[in-house]
C-alpha cells in the first residue's frame, strides 16, 4: 500500500515527522528518498513547528571543535552533529528559522555566514560596504516562511570601529542593513555617536526584534538597553530593573514581546515584561529547586546564560550542567517549568563538559538555496 500512494499523499504524511523520523524515513526505500527530495518544501513546511518545538543546539566556545551538540526535545536525547563542513570556526549569531547566523572566528572584520547543521550547507553573505570590527549584530525575519529552508530575512549592522579617513580606527557612525531577497548590503542612514560607542564597547551581538524594534542589552553591569525603532529610524535608551545587582541579563522575546531574564546574587532568577512607557512588570520566577540544580548548590547566576524563542525560554551553562526551560503547552494554553538534563554521554560514549553557546532552531532537511 505504502509503495503505491502518489508522492503528495506520502509527502504530507513526511510533513507530521520530526526531523530524525523523517531522516529514518527516507532511508528506508528508494520511492521513499525520492518523494523527499521531489517535495522538498512540504516535508519540511511551516506546518512543522505547530508540531515539534525547537532544538537546542549548543556549540563549545572555547574548545571550538569540528562538532556541536543538539538536544531533541521529543525523544529527550542528545546527538552530535559534525561541523567538517565547516570552511573556518564560528561562533552563532542568531538563529533564522532552520538556519544559523554564524560569523567566523579567525578573521577581526565582520563577516557573516549562514549554516544548516542538518544538511551540511553553509554559504558566506555578502561583505559590508564599510569593512569594521566588533559591531552589533541585528536580526529580522520577514514573514512566516522563516521556518521553511529559504526563509526572508535582514540583518542591522551598527557600530563598530572602522579606518578613519586620516588614518587609524573610528567609531563607525552608519548604519547598515543585508536583505536577503536582494542579497546586497545597503547603508541606512547615520547612527548617534552616543549609541555607535556603546554598541561597540558594551553590547555583545545578540539581539531581540519586537513589535518593529530592534533591541540590544549591554553586556555588564549596571545594565541597560538600546532601542532601534527601524520604521521611524530612531534610537532610545532605558533601563532594566534591578541594573546594578543582576549578575546575567538576557533580552528574549515571547508572544512577540519584549521580555528581560536576569538572576541575583540573592539567588533568584526573574522574568520580566516590558510594559507601555518603558516600565518592566514581573511575571516568573525560576523554581527554587530548579535553580539551585542548575547553580550546582552555588548561589551566583554570573556564568549564567539564557537564549529564547517563540515558544521556550532556556536558562543553562554548561553541557553537562543541565538546562532549566520555559515552555509553551499549546494542548493546556498555558507555560510550565521542565528540567533538562545535561549532555554527559552520546551512543553510549563519554561526552566531555564544555563551556558553550546556545541557540534555537527547527531542523530543516531541505538544503537552502544558494
Amino acid at each position: 500500500m505504502w509503495s503505491n500512494l502518489p508522492f503528495d499523499v506520502l509527502a504530507k504524511i513526511f510533513s507530521f515527522l520530526s526531523p530524525d523520523s523523517l531522516a529514518r524515513a527516507r532511508s528506508a526505500c528508494r520511492n521513499w528518498h525520492m518523494c523527499s527530495e521531489t517535495y522538498p518544501m512540504t516535508t519540511s513546511s511551516t506546518v512543522l513547528p505547530q508540531h515539534h518545538q525547537a532544538w537546542f543546539l549548543a556549540l563549545p566556545t572555547r574548545n571550538r571543535g569540528q562538532h556541536c551538540y543538539v538536544h531533541n526535545p521529543v525523544t529527550d536525547n542528545w546527538h552530535m552533529l559534525s561541523f567538517d563542513f565547516l570552511p573556518d570556526p564560528v561562533r552563532p549569531v542568531a538563529s533564522i528559522g532552520s538556519l544559523i547566523l554564524v560569523r567566523p572566528t579567525n578573521c577581526t572584520a565582520l563577516q557573516l555566514a549562514l549554516c544548516n547543521p542538518f544538511t551540511r550547507q553553509f554559504r558566506y553573505l555578502p561583505m559590508l560596504n564599510i569593512t569594521r570590527t566588533n559591531p552589533a549584530v541585528g536580526v529580522v525575519t520577514l514573514d512566516s516562511g522563516q521556518l521553511g529552508p529559504n526563509p526572508r530575512f535582514r540583518v542591522y549592522v551598527a557600530g563598530g570601529m572602522s579606518k578613519a579617513p586620516h588614518g587609524g580606527a573610528t567609531y563607525e557612525s552608519k548604519l547598515e542593513m543585508y536583505d536577503s531577497v536582494n542579497n546586497k548590503w545597503h547603508i541606512m542612514g547615520p547612527v548617534p555617536m552616543e549609541f555607535a560607542v556603546r554598541l561597540t564597547v558594551w553590547t555583545p551581538n545578540e539581539s531581540v526584534y519586537s513589535k518593529g524594534i530592534l533591541y540590544w542589552i549591554t553586556s555588564a553591569r549596571a545594565y541597560s538597553v538600546m532601542g532601534f525603532e527601524i520604521g521611524a529610524n530612531t534610537w532610545r535608551g532605558f533601563s532594566v530593573p534591578m541594573a546594578d545587582k543582576l549578575e546575567f541579563a538576557t533580552l528574549l522575546c515571547r508572544n512577540s514581546g519584549l521580555m528581560l531574564a536576569g538572576g541575583t546574587s540573592e539567588g533568584e532568577a526573574c522574568i520580566w515584561e516590558l510594559k507601555e512607557g518603558d516600565r518592566w512588570g514581573l511575571i516568573q520566577k525560576v523554581p527554587m529547586e530548579m535553580g539551585r540544580k542548575l547553580l550546582g548548590g552555588k548561589s551566583s547566576w554570573g556564568n549564567t546564560k539564557c537564549v529564547g524563542s517563540e515558544g521556550g525560554i532556556c536558562l543553562y551553562r554548561e553541557l553537562g550542567s543541565g538546562m532549566v526551560v520555559w515552555r509553551e503547552m499549546k494542548e493546556k494554553a498555558t507555560w510550565a517549568w521542565f528540567w533538562i538534563q545535561g549532555c554527559h554521554s552520546i551512543g553510549g560514549k563519554h561526552v566531555q563538559n564544555l563551556p558553550i553557546k546556545g541557540v534555537f532552531l527547527h531542523p530543516n532537511l531541505s538544503p537552502f538555496p544558494f
